[in-house]
């Protein structure tokens, strides 16, 4: 027997959309999960913005306002998609509300944001979801489990990266992502907590941290009007408020050693996000351009030892939901919908699954050492209360 689940998108930009369809393609993927999202409501408050979407993805209302969607009944679980500034708020009173929480990364704009959002949610005794999506690439799991098994032997050291072009054009608008107060710590937000998830997924937790951090298009042109993705404006300039790159050495608790580094001005670079892990017996390399492959590197040889190339397959992570057969490609998109199955099956079977509110706090945590570190010009200690 299938249930219906109310739900609700509040926030109806790209990362909307993407929540959206994901969960409007749950039943092709997962037929036998218990639960079938229905679109009740999306909230967005540019005019016009909530309708346009709600006819065209079949919401059954649209409103400006979000507090609508916490006080509606027919809604169970619901998606923040909005801008960094307004997830502590919108995610405290929706979980306050007693709805299941899917929520976007960094969380808010510090740990103790994102640990508020958690405290709500643990208090309501509510589920949660958050949007570490590289983490559920099958090639991620498969690295994951690969090292957890001793495979490279005992990991010494981990080079993360998250490289992209998307704000490197120097008009590209002054929009919320810019300012301090409503998107927070720039760079370390958009892809470094990306990178602190990996991390943690990957190796354990991180002890200590030292970090150097840069603007590089110190001055944007504000946007004359409503602005949706990274668009160019011409309009009056102002001052970038935060971090467009980020270079951190890593402290694991495990004794390991790494590097993190993130950049939102990298001309020439799309999308360039991967890591590559080295221990004592060999190595793991994953590129998200390459989603569904690992290069890997094991044996006794020690010195010149090959790299081969292992394309993941139904036995890996969720790939099966989605392809019949190894090196059959999956897209970004495919990562979200299994965020979504994840977060409705912890519903489901009220037990978590993916990753929740209590990876956000870790990851939150990690960027605000790294904020204190670049201040200071230290090493810093990372502790789970940021």
């Amino acid at each position: 027997m299938v249930d219906t689940l109310g739900v609700a998108v509040v926030g109806f930009g790209w990362m909307g959309r993407v929540h959206t369809q994901a969960y409007a393609r749950l039943p092709h993927h997962y037929p036998d999960l218990p639960l079938r999202p229905e679109l009740v409501t999306v909230a967005e408050e540019v005019p016009g913005r909530a309708e346009e979407a709600a006819a065209r993805f079949g919401f059954a209302t649209a409103t400006r306002d979000w507090r609508e969607v916490a006080a509606d009944p027919r809604i169970k679980a619901v998606s923040v998609t909005a801008p960094n500034f307004l997830h502590r708020e919108i995610g405290v009173a929706m979980a306050e509300a007693g709805k299941h929480l899917w929520i976007e990364k960094p969380v808010g704009l510090t740990a103790a944001d994102a640990r508020a959002v958690a405290d709500a949610a643990a208090r309501a005794g509510v589920h949660s979801a958050v949007g570490f999506n590289y983490r559920n690439a099958p090639a991620v799991e498969a690295a994951r489990d690969l090292v957890a098994a001793g495979e490279i032997g005992t990991v010494t050291h981990v080079r993360i990266r998250l490289f992209s072009d998307y704000a490197a054009h120097p008009q590209g608008a002054l929009t919320w992502r810019y300012e301090r107060d409503r998107g927070g710590s720039g760079v370390l937000g958009d892809l470094a907590s990306h990178g602190a998830d990996l991390a943690r997924f990957l190796l354990g937790d991180i002890a200590a941290l030292t970090a150097d951090t840069a603007v590089f298009v110190p001055e944007r042109a504000r946007p004359t009007g409503a602005t949706a993705g990274h668009t160019l404006a011409t309009g009056e300039v102002g001052p970038v408020e935060n971090e467009d790159y980020v270079n951190c050495l890593l402290r694991f608790a495990s004794g390991a050693r790494g590097v993190l580094e993130a950049c939102r001005v990298s001309v020439g670079e799309q999308n360039n996000y991967g890591f590559e892990v080295h221990g004592t017996r060999g190595a793991v390399f994953w590129d998200f351009r390459r989603m569904g492959e690992l290069r890997v590197s094991r044996g006794t040889a020690y010195q010149d030892q090959p790299v081969a190339t292992v394309h993941v397959g139904p036995g890996d992570g969720e790939f099966g939901a989605f392809q019949p057969g190894a090196a059959n490609a999956m897209g970004y998109d495919d990562l979200k919908v299994v965020e979504a199955y994840r977060f409705l099956r912890s519903i489901a079977e009220d037990t978590p699954y993916g990753a929740t509110l209590d990876d956000a706090v870790r990851s939150a945590a990690v960027l605000d050492a790294m904020v204190r570190s670049a201040d200071s010009g230290s090493w810093v200690d990372v502790t789970p209360e940021g």
